[in-house]
């Protein structure tokens, strides 16, 4: 260790203001190395006068608004401003943001940035969410006299470049871009006091971990870590063993819950088009629509697991008279932002999107969420359904399904420790999930997999042995294999084999050799002897 730094306090320091509602508990099952003490809030009433932010903070939330924190604000302040790691799990739409924006801010009031060498690092894994963070220190910090850099993909790089050689109080970047600047030598991260990695099951299921560690590794070790996530399965939990040093685990819902404002609905319909993946779109296009039409719907996101899926369900709503748009990662990100402006101004009603929007938008009234697909992943479905029913709105949320959906489903309901009301759509003939149906057929997991490849490739659709047009010719591969079962089959006779390649060439029998060719009077001159 270096002389004149003092390695930080593994005892619990006092809170800034004692009156805050806070009970901490130490476990008994927890690691001696980890020393992990856990936040419990208390229900009682507070406003952020008393989390201990600076006026200057102060007044921006509430300009913005809000006097009231919400409990993972309450609880993560306090504790940022402390100089402690933090282990945030929370639910979407819960105020995340916030908790750690607010303190950042106080804690950069003091100092300035150098050259190249930002102060703070905001990891994110979308191009939507790092803009959204962008936004929240544009608002919360408008009287601080701070500096900030976005770096995402899809902008000049010119032009972040020219930010970040002014120096920055804040860097918000993916991580692809940030790499990509670093390895240039554009940026220097040997000054980075506070590290934030948002939505950390996030990354982990884009598969940006590795360049989160390689980051991670080129950062000052002596520095404060803050740690969110929406769900916590033990992949994050390990990560969060190694970056953290005896972090404060906050809590402030069950890991993978849902929020109480938000109804929840499952449609299950029937169809006729065999098994294997993409099946039922037909009947499910029609169930949306019913769907739509029977609610009350302000403005609402429809989720594909695809992105072709997005442009036929777009095209199709288009056709029947919706106001819609869409959006997905192979937009250019002029048109994305477009697109989210239009939606979030009302121009648009409906927004057809794949995943990549399902962390990134953060619009309070939203009033309703469409799952067209099931998510193959069931923690997919908190972070699809948070983005309504946020800041104590009411919220609506509905999943449509055929019966081989029904291992994602239980999936999704053992997750969320409860189950999904079904519902009956008039002019529609309910379905129901078959014992057993979902896990035989459940092969299809792979198609939009965390990097798992299927028999044929990159399998795009093609996942343990389902062709392309799976479903049209099901029907009769038994048919074909039986029948090559019943053909006779050839008598191995092993004596009849040659044993000799000169038995393969009778006309190379012995006694039938041919004349050798020569070059003649056409030998090159280097063969000829002198």
């Amino acid at each position: 260790m270096r002389a004149g730094i003092r390695p930080r306090a593994a005892v619990d320091l006092p809170l800034i203001n004692p009156n805050i509602p806070f009970v901490f508990r130490n476990f008994p099952d927890d690691p001696p190395s980890a020393r992990r003490a856990h936040i419990f809030f208390t229900p009682d009433l507070m406003s952020f006068s008393d989390l201990g932010l600076g006026d200057l903070v102060l007044n921006a939330v509430r300009d913005a608004g809000y006097t009231t924190p919400t409990p993972i604000q309450a609880q993560a302040i306090p504790v940022v401003l402390m100089g402690r790691d933090v282990l945030g799990c929370a639910q979407t739409g819960t105020g995340k943001t916030a908790a750690f924006v607010l303190p950042m801010i106080e804690i950069l009031s003091q100092g300035k940035a150098k050259a190249r060498m930002p102060r703070t690092l905001i990891l994110e894994p979308t191009r939507e969410l790092a803009a959204q963070v962008a936004e929240n220190f544009v608002i919360y910090g408008k009287y601080a006299k701070l500096s900030k850099a976005l770096l995402i993909g899809g902008e000049s790089l010119d032009d972040q470049v020219r930010v970040i050689d002014r120096g920055v109080d804040v860097l918000i970047a993916t991580p692809g871009r940030l790499l990509d600047l670093f390895e240039r030598g554009r940026l220097l991260l040997t000054d980075v006091k506070i590290l934030v990695i948002d939505e950390a099951d996030r990354m982990l299921d884009m598969g940006f971990m590795p360049d989160v560690e390689k980051i991670v590794n080129l950062l000052p070790r002596m520095r404060q870590t803050l740690f969110f996530s929406a769900t916590m399965p033990p992949e994050i939990r390990r990560l969060a063993d190694k970056f953290l040093m005896n972090p404060k685990e906050i809590t402030v819902a069950p890991p993978a819950s849902t929020a109480e404002t938000i109804t929840q609905g499952l449609v299950v319909v029937a169809h006729e088009d065999g098994r294997g993946p993409g099946v039922g779109h037909r009947e499910k296009r029609a169930a949306l629509r019913a769907l739509i039409k029977r609610e009350n719907v302000r403005n609402a996101l429809i989720f594909c697991n695809r992105k072709r899926d997005v442009a036929v369900v777009y095209k199709s709503l288009q056709r029947h008279g919706f106001n819609v748009g869409q959006l997905h990662g192979d937009m250019s990100q002029p048109a994305r932002n477009e697109m989210l402006a239009r939606f979030k101004a009302g121009e648009v009603t409906l927004l057809v999107c794949s995943d990549v929007a399902a962390r990134g938008l953060d619009i309070e009234d939203m009033s309703h969420v469409f799952n067209f697909d099931v998510p193959i992943h069931s923690e997919d479905y908190v972070h699809r359904i948070g983005r309504t029913g946020r800041a104590g709105r009411q919220g609506h949320a509905f999943t449509i399904a055929v019966p081989e959906d029904a291992e994602h489903v239980e999936a999704i309901e053992k997750l969320i420790g409860k189950p999904i009301p079904r519902l009956a759509i008039e002019g529609f003939a309910a379905a129901a999930f078959a014992a057993g149906e979902g896990r035989a057929h459940g092969g299809h997991r792979e198609e939009r997999g965390r990097g798992g490849r299927g028999r044929g490739g990159r399998g795009r659709g093609r996942d343990r042995g389902h062709g392309r047009d799976h479903g049209r010719g099901h029907e009769r591969r038994p048919e074909a294999s039986r029948a090559h079962q019943d053909a006779p089959k050839p008598e191995h006779r092993p004596e009849q084999r040659p044993e000799h390649r000169s038995e393969r060439r009778p006309e190379q029998r012995a006694g039938e050799t041919k004349p050798v060719k020569s070059f003649g009077d056409h030998m090159p001159a280097f063969l000829r002897q002198k």
